[in-house]
Order: structure tokens, then sequence, then C-alpha cells
């Protein structure tokens, strides 16, 4: 297998990357062969995984616009992924261009476009880390230099949960970083559900090749998804489909009928 010039050293192009198969379903083209069949994989059980993501894409667009609205500078974007159009930074600094932005992600392919992307921008950084390991992200020189804690952030773990297993204490990662963050901070959030999917059957097919190419995928209930929200007051609406969360179509216009699928939430800190 041919390693494309953009590919950075070290990384074994033969193994999927749930942050590469997203850029694919976005339609990027940050992403390997493998990424590509494991993706057509997905979409063969769920053709509308395209749909879905884009609404991932856009509630955190809207939600990011909100905390921006609610005084909010400061972003630390978690699971970020690969940049596409319309990222955090962008979005937040067409409202406040003093915004301030760190991505995290532990796929080096999505650390090193981030880099390239925010090469010479002294209000944004990215750190190459693990949401299973806060400790890490908080001690990072690019978190403390960017990041003031003492005034509030929002934190975004936007489709990034449900590839953690509960063994592995998502809700204790997410408190220990809410723990950290200032009054005022906001939790933004978005995560797979087997609710407002229109065919569970096929949803469990998803899940099916995510645990063939050993990437878990965690489908929770309502439920379990707002405990991730202890510590914080969710903002209205609350924990919703994702494109019921203050949606911005006019009257009259319907929703793509898989954007509903997942949760999305925002809840501030007290």
């Amino acid at each position: 297998m041919e390693r494309p010039a953009w590919a950075p050293q070290g990384i074994d192009i033969t193994v999927p990357s749930v942050s590469r198969i997203y850029d694919y379903y976005l339609g990027g083209s940050h992403n390997f062969e493998v990424d590509r069949e494991a993706a057509r994989r997905a979409m063969a059980h769920l053709p509308g995984l395209p749909k879905i993501m884009q609404a991932n894409r856009a509630f955190m667009r809207r939600a990011v616009r909100y905390a921006v609205s609610e005084g909010v500078t400061q972003f630390l974007d978690i699971g970020s992924g690969i940049p596409t159009f319309g990222s955090v930074h962008e979005v937040a600094r067409a409202l406040a261009p003093e915004a301030r932005v760190l991505y995290v992600d532990h796929d080096p392919v999505a650390v090193a476009h981030s880099e390239a992307v925010l090469e010479g921008d002294p209000l944004a950084g990215v750190v190459a880390a693990d949401l299973r390991k806060p400790a890490e992200i908080l001690r990072a020189h690019a978190f403390r230099a960017l990041i003031d804690t003492e005034r509030p952030v929002a934190l975004l773990l936007v489709a990034v949960l449900h590839f953690i297993e509960d063994s592995e204490d998502p809700a204790a990662a997410v408190a220990e970083l809410l723990d950290a963050l200032a009054p005022g901070s906001v939790l933004i959030l978005t995560h797979a559900a087997y609710e407002h999917i229109p065919s569970r059957q096929d949803a469990s097919g998803v899940v099916g090749v995510y645990r063939d190419i050993r990437k878990p995928l965690v489908m929770r209930t309502a439920e379990e998804i707002a405990g991730f929200f202890a510590g914080t007051e969710l903002v209205d609406p609350g924990l919703v489909p994702m494109a019921e969360w203050r949606p911005e179509q006019g009257p009259g216009e319907e929703a793509e009928p898989y954007a509903n699928s997942g949760y999305a939430g925002v809840g501030r800190k007290a």
C-alpha cells in the first residue's frame, strides 16, 4: 500500500481510524483505503451515516455560536478529528476574533493536519492526547499556554464518548475535565444512541463493523448520556435529538431523517 505524501511517518496505514472514517463520511480526503473500506461496510448497514455526521457538525457550530453569545471565548475540543470547513476556531472567530481554541486528538493524521491548518496562529493549538487520560491534556504545554482556567471554557465532546467503553469510565474523565474549568464553563456533547435512528437493526450492523475493527461503538440511552452532564445544568432545550437542539431551518422545513440519530446537549457549570 502506497503511503500518501501527507501521511505522517510512523503510522500504520493498514489500521482503520475513527477520525479518518469520520473524515470520509464528511467528504474529506485525508483517509486511507482501509478507512474507506470500513466506512463503506458501515454505510451498507446505515446509508445515512454521512447525514448523521453532518448533523453532528451542524450542532457543533450552533453550540459554539451559543457559547460565544454567552461570553465564552475559550474552546477545548477533544476528539476534534481532522480539520474541515467550519471547524471550531472558524465558527467562534466569526463572532469573537479573540477566541482561543485548543484541539485534542490521539490520531496522528488529525494532529498533523491540525498543526498544518493552525501554523502561525497564536490563539489556537493542538495536543496529541486521549480523552481517557484527562490529566495529560490538562498538563500539556499548549493547554497551559492557551487556556485560562480562571475564565469559562467551552469543553466540546462531539461524537467521541461513544468510543469509550464503560470499563474505561468515561464519566470520570468528563468530571475531571469539568472540575478543572471555571464556573460558567459549558459542556457541548453529542452521543450515538439507538433511539431515533430510522432502523435499529441497521444501526446494530454498524456497531458490529466498529467492533470488527476494534473500535467499539457504545450506544447509550438518553438517561446514561445525561449522566455525563453531572455538575452542570442543561440549557434549553435540554438533551434532545441532534437536529432539535436550537434548529436553524425555517418554518415548514423538515430535518433530514437521519439528523436526529443520537443525542445532543449543552450544560453550564454553576
